[in-house]
Parts: C-alpha cells; structure tokens; sequence
C-alpha cells in the first residue's frame, strides 16, 4: 500500500524548498524553488486535517529549532524529525511531539557507519523511535549513502545486504534520491525498483516526482512496497502539481 508523506524542510526559520545539494556550510548560494509566506505550523496543521502520517520535518541547518517544534506541536505524533539529530537530542523531539526522529550525519562518519554511535541512540531511544536516512547518489552505476547535506560520499552502498542490516535498527528508512532532488526532473526508477525488491520494513522515497503520472509510474515500479514524499513539485510550494490530487490519489491505494 502506497503512502502519501508530507514535508516540512524549514532553512533559516523558514519553510521553504530548495535544491538540496546546493546546501553547505560556505557563503555559496543556496537555490530555492520556493519560500513560503506560511510557517511550519500551517502546513503540519493541513497535514492533519488531511490525516496523512509519517510526513517529515527537515531542519536544514541552524536557527530552525523553534520552527521545527511547532509544527510537531501542531500535529503531536504525526511527524518526523531530521536535521542534526543526535543521542543527545533525540528525546527532546520525541518528548515535543515527534513520532520518530531521523538521522544520517551523526552514525555515518568518516565514510563509515559508526555502530556505537548507532547502539547508542537506539538504546536511548528504541528501534521504534528511529528512522535511519539512506539518502544516496550513484557513482559507477552504483548507490552510495551520501552525508553533511549530500556533499561527501561514504563507502556505504545501497544495497539488499545493507538493507537487510540496517532494517535490525530501526522502525522505517528515509531514501533521497539526492541527484534528483528538488529538480523535478524525474524520479531515479531503477533505484526505486531495487528498493522495493529488498526492503521488509516501511520505507518512504524521496527525488524527482513531478506528476499523477510519475506516481502511477512509481506505484507500479514500487510494487505498493514504498512510500513516496514530494516536496517543490506540489502547488502548495509552488509546483504545478495538485496536493489535493497527490492526497486523493495515494488515498486509493
């Protein structure tokens, strides 16, 4: 059964959605596709009225902790967090409404998984609290779990003995296709493909869907195994494409 998840990716207090790539820690521009004249509680709010689930809040860099913990206050247990999640910090989202926490950056260090920063957050928290982000970029017709905003690759391959692996430690995977993200321009459907035939746990993919027909597309390629998010295709954030089509259509499957 295919799933509609929401996001909320908050940069600089704001709710915005922006080429995830282009994000780093130096003065280089960022690229937005859009900026809202909305906060965050607004969209966790319609996301509630609309009873979707699971959705994301992303908080891309500092300054956005404020913003994030009003939308998890808008719609407790509704929502999840990412953005400089930690074993420090972890329950502080959880005890402000979030149903899960997400993490990439702080168990995949230097290239590697690191596995006792990992035992340790799950043995604070619980496998049931936690949702490990595999977001990747290819490299040699291969994937690879990219960390520090999608800007260095680590040596963790997408694959089924990786997945199988990871699935020990946590409740769902969030995959970003990152060479698609944020540029409507398709989804990445042989990875699509893959994870559908190896993950056994709920799994959401982000990157690339742009229309009705591209989730018809997923859907069948996904098998009604994976769930998907959209983000800057969506009219609510400037795209072309309905929210409430995207919501009425999920809602059939």
């Amino acid at each position: 059964m295919m799933n509609f998840r929401p996001c909320i990716d908050i940069h600089q207090g704001k709710v915005k959605q922006i080429v995830g790539e282009t994000l780093n820690d130096e003065d280089k521009p960022v690229i937005e596709n859009y900026v809202s004249e909305y906060d965050s509680s607004y969209y966790a709010n319609m996301f509630k009225r609309n009873n979707l689930t699971g959705g994301h809040v992303i908080m891309l860099g500092d300054g956005n902790q404020d913003a994030a913990i009003e939308a998890l206050q808008a719609y407790p247990g509704g929502l999840q967090i990412g953005g400089g999640i930690n074993a420090d910090n972890a329950a502080y989202y959880l005890n402000n409404g979030a149903s899960h926490v997400i993490v990439t950056s702080y168990i995949f260090q230097d290239g590697e998984l690191k596995r006792d920063r990992l035992e340790k957050l799950v043995s604070k928290i619980g496998k049931e609290n936690l949702v490990i982000d595999l977001s990747c970029k290819k490299k040699d017709d291969k994937w690879f779990v990219v960390t520090d905003r999608w800007t260095k690759f680590s040596n963790i391959e997408i694959s089924q003995a990786t997945i199988e692996h990871m699935e020990q430690y946590c409740d769902e995977f969030l995959i970003h296709a990152a060479d698609v993200e944020g540029k409507r321009s398709g989804m990445e459907a042989s990875l699509v493909e893959k994870l559908a035939d190896w993950v056994t746990i709920p799994t959401t993919y982000a990157g690339g869907v742009r229309s009705i027909e591209d989730l018809e597309l997923f859907n069948k390629l996904s098998k009604g195994k994976l769930d998907v998010t959209i983000g800057s295709a969506l009219d609510i954030f400037g795209g072309d494409l309905s929210y409430k089509e995207v919501v009425n259509y999920c809602k059939k499957y």
